[in-house]
């Protein structure tokens, strides 16, 4: 039987972003947790303009080649994490932007977050975020991971180094979505 496909969203486009380091720690984390077959998507690299299809989204009549490429991978995937930081007591406009480019991919499928930020770890971006999930008939798991004061974790070389705390919250997390999905494949497959 095949591992589902979890797709790891970078949503930082910031110049001199810490995202992606965190990303590579998490998707690491990932691996060896060995449940899913993890793919990436950094949104700084797609960068998606703002939203420039004519269509809704629902109706996935897309003009534009980026957005198509930005379907088959959200279609492709079984599940998703977000890291994300917390700006201004949210998540970042480029996330927004990019879930707001599809509608049908996003349905009835898990959605995790690593976030990050100062004292609050990210908890208010997640918080933000869970009325849009809710929209997308999305599935938060309880567990989550959030990393407070996360510049005191990135050593010397730049590199993100996760404490038993965070690499235990992420395992938790994603224990959670695996039995998520058990249930919401069911659901997309009817």
């Amino acid at each position: 039987m095949s591992k589902p496909k979890l797709l790891v969203v970078v949503a930082s486009v910031r110049p001199g972003r810490v995202g992606r380091t965190i990303a590579d720690w998490f998707i690491e984390t990932a691996q060896a947790h060995d449940g899913f077959e993890i793919t990436e998507a950094d949104l700084a690299d797609l960068a998606l303009p703002l939203m420039d299809e004519p269509n809704h989204p629902r109706f996935q009549r897309y003009e534009h080649e980026h957005t198509k490429q930005w379907s088959k991978l959200v279609a492709d995937a079984d599940a998703f994490v977000f890291v994300m930081p917390e700006y201004n007591h949210s998540f970042p406009p480029s996330l927004k932007n990019a879930v707001d480019y599809l509608h049908k991919e996003w349905l009835y499928k898990s959605l995790g977050f690593v976030s990050y930020g100062g004292i609050a770890g990210g908890t208010r971006a997640v918080e933000a975020f869970l009325q849009i999930a809710v929209a997308l008939q999305m599935m938060v798991p309880q567990n989550l991971v959030h990393i407070p004061f996360f510049s005191e974790k990135i050593d010397d070389v730049g590199r993100f180094i996760g404490d038993d705390g965070v690499t235990g919250a992420a395992h938790a997390m994603l224990d959670e979505m695996l039995k998520l999905e058990r249930g919401l494949s069911v659901i997309r497959e009817s």
